[in-house]
């Protein structure tokens, strides 16, 4: 099945940047969404930015548009993320998911994600 291994988190401060990875392995021609999520204490997680990949069409979250990037190579998926503020503070996660039947509500609908990385924490100080 497919693995998800996110690197590249860390301690920032405000208006700093950092690159997250998440390493993707197993099979992987049958995944159609692959995106990142982060989940701060005593918050539901929530959907950041994500990729249809049989168009690459990407979707952003309102809080992190013009701020954070999504972009992916055959074994990795990348999210770039600048500017950052102290309410970007959270563990993120990378996802992935197969072709969705389910009914469209949104690209960050967790239940279109069947795989999931362990998390990466992002803290960024003020």
């Amino acid at each position: 099945q497919v693995q998800l291994v996110e690197s590249g988190g860390g301690s920032v401060q405000a208006g700093g940047s950092l690159r997250l990875s998440c390493a993707v392995s197993g099979p992987t021609y049958d995944v159609y969404w692959m995106g990142w999520f982060r989940q701060a204490p005593g918050k539901e997680r929530e959907g950041v930015a994500t990729v249809f990949t049989v168009s690459d069409t990407t979707y952003y979250s309102d809080s992190v548009k013009g701020r954070f990037a999504i972009s992916r190579d055959k074994d990795f998926l990348y999210l770039q993320m600048n500017s950052l503020k102290p309410e970007d503070t959270a563990m993120y996660y990378c996802a992935a998911g197969q072709r969705w039947t389910g009914g469209w509500s949104g690209p960050f609908n967790p239940a279109m994600y069947g795989y999931w990385g362990q998390g990466t924490q992002v803290t960024v100080s003020s």
